[in-house]
């Protein structure tokens, strides 16, 4: 499914994009999500992070397209963003938020069509095992490709990523859970491991490729060699 966001504060052209979306998704058979909102702080602050791209008018009152844009960055960096605009001197502004490339209104149903063929391509979103987690600061869609390893930390989590930590409100065996088959194993009462990242193991300590060296509970450790031991041999 793909999941689609218009954010404009002109009800009439979310109504009209909305036809054209419906129409593309009756034509294509692809199956099409869509959420309006009617101001970029409206987006913010009920962001979604399934969404795969975003319809984003760069001209509206209350916070402008190219500003929403930004916050939405801070927490969404994988997101496709369209922007929305009526003057072309817009237009190269909005590159700097990684725009996916922007588009003059009033759009035509042809236009549409050839940037989301065109979108679909290059950069739609696989089927790529993730997780959303939430926390005070909102709530992050976090790729298990990127997730080195996961810790306890003052009785939450804390998620070490390729782009930043995270802490996660959940239980550690609430995320063991959710990563069951996926790669990972707990090493420790307090650790959580991709087997995709570990460079070596020695003793009680296991090293990882980025240098960073994480403790091996010796009541884990039988079951941990065995699971890795595993997973290193199918990759042989």
């Amino acid at each position: 499914m793909l999941h689609i966001a218009i954010c404009d504060d002109e009800k009439e052209f979310v109504a009209h994009l909305t036809g054209l979306l419906d129409r593309y998704a009756a034509e294509t058979g692809e199956e099409i999500k869509i959420s309006a909102f009617f101001d970029g702080m409206e987006l913010i602050e009920r962001y979604d992070t399934t969404i795969d791209l975003i319809f984003l008018d760069i001209q509206m009152k209350l916070i402008d397209g190219l500003k929403t844009a930004g916050r939405i960055r801070e927490f969404d960096a994988e997101v496709s963003i369209f922007f929305l605009t009526t003057l072309t001197r817009y237009g190269l502004e909005g590159y700097r938020y990684q725009a996916e490339n922007y588009i003059i209104k009033p759009m035509k149903y042809i236009r549409l069509k050839t940037e989301l063929d065109q979108w679909k391509k290059k950069h739609r979103r696989t089927d790529e095992p993730a997780i959303t987690v939430a926390n005070d600061s909102g709530r992050y869609k976090i790729f298990l490709r990127s997730l080195r390893y996961v810790e306890t930390f003052r009785r939450n989590l804390l998620l070490h990523t390729q782009q930043e930590d995270i802490v996660c409100y959940k239980s550690m065996k609430e995320m063991e859970r959710a990563l069951l088959g996926q790669g990972f194993a707990r090493c420790h009462t307090s650790y959580l491991v991709n087997l995709a990242y570990i460079k070596g193991m020695k003793k009680l300590e296991i090293t990882l490729i980025t240098g960073e060296v994480l403790p091996v509970s010796q009541p884990r450790r039988k079951e941990f060699t065995e699971l890795l031991t595993e997973y290193w041999g199918d990759l042989l």
